[in-house]
């Protein structure tokens, strides 16, 4: 139905205005009776929403920050591409959680230190077996056959995810300072009873996908659980606390972290160009020479860019470089 009328329809409104056969205060109740349908809304007594819309948005905007850390903590330790993404964030009973979970399936079961009561973060099956084929050396293919975890298994999967919480840790300190902390693992999510069936939780689902596998991995946190600091999940004290500057404690917690990160560093002693059945026929005893004199300066790079420029030498009975030169941005790039 189109939203204006034409001139037609509006003579024929008025000719039925002024003979009477359109009553206008019939016509001004019927609104007023479809605007108040409009106010109405259903609610279930039973699914109690504990949550307002902005508060679920900011525990989105939370674990949206969380999605990307697990990327970079994820892509470091599988050296593979990884892709983490927040699906959605539901409120619902703990008991129909449950029931929507495989089993078996990985259920870690922690608390949040400073917030009373347990949460869980759930793991799907698909997901754990390609991140412990791709740690034990494998391309990250998972297992067509569902079944629970080694003891092996269980203990590589558990520290994977006491790391995770350590980065929701993280994620949570733009709002509030919490310290989570794995207590036990399940494979059996009727074994994972943290609160009572009909109690509201806060379900958060990501999407992981590493390589060609893709799984999901469901965070679940009971109502009860973030009621004291419920007055903090609004946008306005998300979005004030993201400007604050970061504190000298959080300076030197990014700090200790690239410090200890690795990096690969290589000496380039020289180029050449040879042909493949040179390459093939090469034997030990042969040279090959290459376009670098023995006294000329080498070039280290720090993963694929020139940073250093040295000297070849010796240190005892080991061959080394003497640093001679640190290159600035400008410098490495005309090199």
């Amino acid at each position: 139905m189109d939203d204006f009328l034409s001139q037609n329809e509006i003579d024929s409104l008025l000719t039925a205005m002024q003979s009477g056969e359109l009553d206008v205060s019939e016509v001004a109740e019927n609104d007023e009776q479809d605007r108040m349908r409009e106010k109405i809304r259903k609610y279930d007594f039973r699914r109690p929403e504990k949550f307002s819309k902005d508060q679920t948005r900011t525990i989105q905007n939370i674990h949206d920050t969380f999605a990307r850390l697990i990327i970079t903590y994820l892509s470091a330790q599988l050296r593979s591409m990884v892709k983490v993404n927040v699906v959605s964030v539901d409120q619902l009973t703990y008991e129909e959680f449950i029931r929507s979970v495989n089993n078996p399936t990985i259920m870690g079961i922690f608390d949040m230190d400073s917030l009373d009561g347990n949460c869980v973060l759930e793991m799907n099956l698909t997901v754990a077996f390609s991140i412990i084929d791709r740690l034990f050396g494998g391309s990250g293919t998972t297992f067509d056959k569902v079944r629970a975890l080694t003891e092996i298994e269980e203990t590589v999967i558990k520290k994977i995810m006491s790391r995770l919480l350590q980065h929701m840790r993280e994620a949570w300190m733009q709002v509030h300072e919490i310290n989570p902390k794995l207590t036990m693992m399940e494979s059996n999510p009727q074994f994972a009873q943290v609160v009572g069936p009909n109690e509201m939780v806060i379900l958060i689902s990501f999407e992981i996908k590493i390589r060609d596998v893709e799984g999901m991995m469901n965070l679940c946190i009971p109502g009860i659980v973030l009621e004291p600091i419920a007055n903090k999940l609004s946008a306005s004290v998300w979005y004030a606390n993201i400007k604050k500057k970061l504190s000298e404690k959080q300076l030197e917690a990014v700090k200790g972290k690239l410090l200890n990160s690795f990096l690969p560093i290589s000496v380039e002693l020289g180029k050449t160009v040879v042909t493949l059945r040179d390459l093939l026929e090469v034997k030990k005893g042969d040279f090959i020479k290459l376009d670098s004199k023995v006294n000329s300066h080498l070039k280290i790079r720090v993963g694929d860019k020139i940073k250093f420029i040295a000297k070849p030498g010796k240190k005892g009975k080991k061959f080394a470089v003497i640093i001679e030169k640190v290159l600035s941005t400008e410098e490495a790039f005309n090199i």
